[in-house]
C-alpha cells in the first residue's frame, strides 16, 4: 500500500511496511551503514544508520524500522550526526592504530566512514583488544583486534553459505566472533570460500598472502615461473583500474603478467576445456553403464570440502575430475615440462584466482606426488592487483598479447565457466555432441543463466531424457544433497558453486563488490561467448592435439592417472 512520508522536509512516496532505509537509498539519500547486508533480515547491531524521528524526537535505525503514515523523518540533523560520530569514536577507541600499514588501507569501512565523520583525532581512549591472530588456515587469516562485531561474516556463513563455522562467543565487553571453543579456522569446518572475507568491513579476516614466495620464485634465476590465471579474472580486474565494470582484460593481463616477470602465461579456461572432455566422458560413462548418478561437478573446492564434511556418503556422487586449476597445473609438469625440455621440480606454478578456496585446493595431499605439487602458489585477484600496482605497471596503457603455446587456444565454453551454470551450459554442449555426432543448432542454454538460486530444467539428448540442476550458492545446496541422500533425486548431473554467482563473486575477488557489478561481469562472459566463433570444447583444436600427442583419449587410464582424483570423509574436529 502506497503512503507519503516526509524526509526533511520533503514529500518522498513509499511502500507501508517496507524498511525506512530503503525509501531514503531509493531516493539519493545515503546513510551510513556498517552490519546491513542487502537482501537480509536486518539486524540494527552497529545503530550507525540512525534517523531522527521528528513527531517525538526520537532516533531509530533505519534498516529496520518499517514506514508508517505519516512519519517524518531527519536524516541528517545535529543529533544523528554527533550519534554516527559517536559511535565511530567508540569503535575506534580500542580499535588498532596501524591503518598506514594494514591491509585494507584506503579500502575500509570504518576508515571511511572517520573521514566521512570528520574524526581528525582520538578523543575517546579505550583498553586495546589483544587477541591471537589465527594463521592456521591455508586460505584465510582472522585478526580479531580488529573485528567490530558487526555480524556479517557470521551470517553470509550461516545464511548464505550454510556452513557456520564461525559465530559469536563470550558475553559482554568480552563477545568475539569466532570458531568452537575460539580454536583455530582449520580445526573447524570452514570450506575456504572467502564470502567472510568480502563483507569484511575491516582487515579483521583477510587471505593468507602468496606474494612473497611468488616474488622470491620471480627473482630466482633457477626457476621457470608460470602463471594460469582464471576465467573470471579477466572481466573482473578493470573496476580496480578506473575502468567500465566487466571489461574484459584479457591481453592485456598477458602482458601485464609478462611486465611482472612471468616466464610464461596462460588461461585456465583452456583446462576448463579439458576438464569438460573429461567431465562429460565420465557423465556419458556413468549413464550409460548404470553407474552412480547423479553426478556432481568438482570444479568448485569449497563446495568439495563441504562434501567430505556433511555429505562424505555422497562423494562417489562428485565428479572424480580434477578443477582446471590443477588440470593446468598437471599438464604444466609433465606435457609442458616435456615440451619445453624443463625439468618438473625446476618450474614454479603459479595460478591467479578469484578464490581463497583455491588456496587450500592447491596444498592438498591429492595434487602433490612425489614431492612436486601440481601448483605451488595462489593468488587472489586483490593479491594480482597489489602486484601489478606495486611494478608500477599503466595497465590501461600497454598492448595486448596472446597468451602462450602449447595451450593457446581456449573456446568461449571454458570461458562461461565462471558464472554459476557455466560449467552445465560447456558440459551440455559437448555432450550433446559426443552422443549425437552433432553440434547444437542454438549454443546458448538460458535454462542455465541467470541469478536464480537453483535452476533445474530437462533435455533430451539422441533419445535419453536428462534431468539437470544449477546449485547458484552453496547454501541453496541442502534440500537438493538430502534429496540424493534419501533416494528420491531425479537428475543425471548437477553443478554446484560456492559463491552465489560463480566464481565471479568469489571470495578472492574485490571487497564488497555489488550484485549489479557480479551481475556486469558475467554479462560481458556471454558477450565474448556470443561473439566467439568457437563455442564448444570439443572444437578446441589444441586439446585434441594434447591427447593426440599425450592423454590418448578421455578417461584414458593415462589421463585418469594425470587429471582425476578422490575424495575421502573429512573430520570436523570441532
Amino acid at each position: 500500500m502506497k503512503t507519503n512520508i516526509t524526509v526533511n522536509s520533503k514529500i518522498v512516496e513509499a511502500e507501508k511496511g517496507e524498511k525506512v532505509l530503503d525509501v531514503l537509498l531509493r531516493n539519493g539519500i545515503r546513510i551510513p551503514t556498517l552490519c546491513n547486508l542487502k537482501d537480509m533480515i536486518p539486524t540494527g547491531a552497529c545503530r550507525m544508520c540512525l534517523v531522527e524521528n521528528e513527531v517525538n524526537g526520537k532516533l531509530f535505525t533505519s534498516c529496520s524500522y518499517p514506514v508508517e503514515d505519516n512519519m517524518k523523518i531527519r536524516t541528517h540533523s545535529p543529533r544523528v550526526l554527533n550519534a554516527r560520530k559517536t559511535i565511530i569514536e567508540l569503535l575506534l577507541s580500542n580499535h588498532p592504530d596501524d591503518c598506514l600499514y594494514c591491509p585494507r588501507n584506503l579500502n575500509c569501512e570504518l576508515q571511511s566512514l572517520a573521514t566521512e565523520m570528520g574524526i581528525d583525532r582520538k578523543k575517546i581512549y579505550g583498553k586495546k583488544n589483544k587477541f591471537n591472530s589465527d594463521y592456521s588456515s591455508q586460505s584465510i587469516v582472522r585478526n580479531p583486534d580488529k573485528c567490530i562485531l558487526c555480524g556479517r561474516c557470521v551470517r553470509v556463513c550461516e545464511d548464505v553459505i550454510g556452513v557456520s563455522c564461525i559465530d559469536f562467543i563470550n558475553r559482554g565487553s568480552f563477545t568475539t566472533i569466532g570458531t568452537t571453543f575460539n580454536k583455530g579456522l582449520n580445526t573447524s569446518s570452514c570450506v575456504n570460500c572467502g564470502q567472510c572475507l568480502v563483507v569484511c568491513p575491516t582487515a579483521a579476516i583477510t587471505e593468507k598472502s602468496s606474494t612473497e614466495p611468488v616474488l622470491a620464485a620471480l627473482n630466482n634465476p633457477d626457476l621457470k615461473v608460470v602463471v594460469q590465471y582464471a576465467p573470471a579474472i579477466s572481466v573482473s580486474i578493470a573496476e580496480e583500474f578506473g575502468l567500465p565494470v566487466g571489461t574484459d582484460m584479457n591481453g592485456v593481463l598477458n602482458a601485464a603478467l609478462r611486465k611482472i616477470g612471468f616466464d610464461y602465461v596462460f588461461d585456465t579456461s583452456f583446462t576448463a576445456d579439458l576438464t569438460i572432455m573429461e567431465e562429460v566422458a565420465e557423465l556419458i560413462d556413468r549413464i550409460v553403464n548404470n553407474k552412480t548418478l547423479p553426478m556432481i561437478t568438482s570444479c568448485c573446492p569449497a563446495w568439495i570440502k563441504y562434501a567430505e564434511e556433511f555429505y562424505p556418503d555422497l562423494l562417489k556422487n562428485v565428479s572424480s575430475c580434477k578443477s582446471p586449476q590443477q588440470m593446468m597445473g598437471a599438464i604444466i609438469k609433465s606435457y609442458f615440462a616435456k615440451f619445453e625440455e624443463i625439468k618438473p621440480e625446476k618450474i614454479f606454478s603459479v595460478s591467479v584466482m578469484p578464490c581463497t578456496a583455491k588456496k587450500f585446493e592447491a596444498q592438498r595431499e591429492e595434487f602433490t606426488s612425489k614431492g612436486i605439487s601440481d601448483v605451488d602458489a595462489v593468488l587472489t585477484t586483490r593479491e594480482l592487483v597489489k602486484l601489478i600496482n606495486q611494478y608500477g605497471i599503466d595497465i590501461t596503457n600497454i598492448d595486448p598479447e596472446l597468451t602462450d603455446s602449447p595451450f593457446l587456444k581456449r573456446t568461449s565454453a571454458g570461458k562461461i565457466f565462471a558464472a554459476s551454470g557455466g560449467v552445465m551450459e560447456a558440459a551440455i554442449r559437448t555432450a550433446y555432441y559426443s552422443l549425437t555426432g552433432k553440434e547444437l543448432s542454438k549454443y546458448k542454454i538460458n535454462e542455465t543463466r541467470g541469478p536464480n538460486k537453483i535452476k533445474k530444467f530437462n533435455i533430451s539428448i539422441d533419445d535419453i531424457n536428462l534431468n539437470f540442476a544449477v546449485i547458484n550458492g552453496l547454501g541453496n545446496a541442502k534440500g537438493v544433497l538430502d534429496d540424493i541422500r534419501k533416494g528420491k533425486s531425479e537428475y543425471q548431473f548437477i553443478e554446484i558453486m560456492t559463491c552465489p554467482g560463480g566464481c565471479i563473486a568469489g571470495g578472492g575477488q574485490l571487497i564488497n563488490s555489488k550484485k549489479d557489478k557480479t551481475l556486469k561481469r558475467a554479462n560481458t562472459l556471454y558477450e565474448i561467448d556470443e561473439n566467439d566463433s568457437t563455442k564448444a570444447s570439443h572444437q578446441n583444436f589444441q586439446i585434441k592435439r594434447l591427447y593426440e600427442n599425450f592423454l590418448e583419449n578421455p578417461m584414458s587410464h593415462f589421463s585418469h592417472d594425470l587429471l582425476h582424483t578422490s575424495y575421502i570423509e573429512r573430520d570436523v574436529i570441532l
